[in-house]
Parts: C-alpha cells; structure tokens; sequence
C-alpha cells in the first residue's frame, strides 16, 4: 500500500512509474523517420491514449478483470510478452522495420500507449489507489492528469535533447534500450508467474 494519498505522493509515484525519461530513447527509436512536426503530434496522441486508458482503468478496472476472471498476475504476463517482442525487435531489426518492412507505419497505441506508457505496472498502480483511497477521485484524477501532462511534456522535449548526439549514438541508444526493455519484461514475466504462483 502506498504511504500516504496526498496529491503530491500520489503525483510522484505515478511520476516514477511512467518513466519519462526512460521513455526518452524508445520514442525516439520509434519515430524517429517521422518529420518533427508529425513525431510530435504522434506523441501527444499516444499520450493522450495511455491517459484515457489509465483514467478509464482507475474508474473501473477492478471490476472490468473480476468480470471477465482475470487476475492482475495476467496483465503483467502479457505485458511482458509483448514488450519482450519490442525489445527483440528494437536490439535485432532497428526501428525502420519494427512496424514492417520497410514501412513508415506510425505506431498508434501499441507500443508507445500501450504497454510502454500504459503498462502493467501503471495500470497496477492506478487499480491500487483506487482501491487504497475509493473516496478521493478528484485527488486521483488530478495527481493523474499532472503527472501525464509533465511526462508529455518531456517526451516533446526529447528530440532536442538527443538531436546534437548523432545518428550513431541513437542506433546504440536504439540498441542499449532494447536490452533494458527485454529486461524490464523479463522482469514483468517473472512477477506475473511469481504472483500467479504465490496466488494459487
């Protein structure tokens, strides 16, 4: 359980768990054949989707998995998988094929949203302050809103923090975050069945 439910705790554990400036390298990776004007657009709508889906997990996610019988180990399995096939991706084929061969696709919600920003540990996180505090939705919502809106605004940030470092240091930062990846979803796997385990 968390310490305390005021708004600034509650801001900056959510904060730590989207990981803005993890994040930097993989949006990067991502969009980086996107002209700028259109890499910053897709990242605002990416955002704008992982908070929609945080925001509506926070509102009702509980009783979405009671309803359909699935357990929160579930959610960390599958996230791990998927960002397990991104990270193979990002370390073995570079970010021009990670949507197609050779195809300009734009990701939309998967892998930027969704499991990258909206991941099982963030929509862990939401389900557990809804659950912790039930009676502070204007706290959460806010704390929520807050930490989405900086985050973003970061990620908008991070072609100029990276654009003096060259074509070069990106492909090795492409290849370093790959690796981290695969270990945050190796991470996330071990988690799901170590919790699955425990549960039974």
């Amino acid at each position: 359980m968390f310490p305390s439910h005021d708004f600034w705790s509650t801001l900056i554990l959510l904060l730590l768990i989207l990981d803005p400036f993890g994040n930097m390298p993989v949006f990067l990776a991502v969009t980086h054949e996107l002209p700028s004007r259109r890499r910053a657009w897709v990242t605002l709508r990416e955002s704008l989707i992982a908070y929609l889906v945080l925001l509506a997990f926070m509102a009702g996610g509980r009783g979405f998995l009671e309803l359909l019988g699935l357990r929160q180990a579930s959610l960390e399995v599958a996230g791990g998988v998927i960002l397990l096939l991104v990270a193979i991706k990002m370390i073995f084929s570079g970010s021009e094929t990670m949507f197609g061969q050779g195809e300009q696709r734009e990701p939309l919600i998967f892998p930027l949203a969704v499991p990258l920003l909206a991941g099982p540990s963030a929509l862990a996180a939401v389900l557990l302050l809804s659950s912790a505090n039930p009676g502070a939705v204007v706290l959460r919502v806010g704390a929520l809103t807050a930490a989405m809106a900086i985050t973003t605004g970061l990620l908008l940030l991070a072609e100029q923090m990276f654009q003096r470092l060259g074509d070069a240091v990106m492909r090795a930062a492409e290849k370093l975050m790959g690796l981290i990846v695969s270990a945050i979803a190796v991470n996330m796997l071990l988690e799901g069945l170590r919790s699955y385990f425990l549960m039974r």
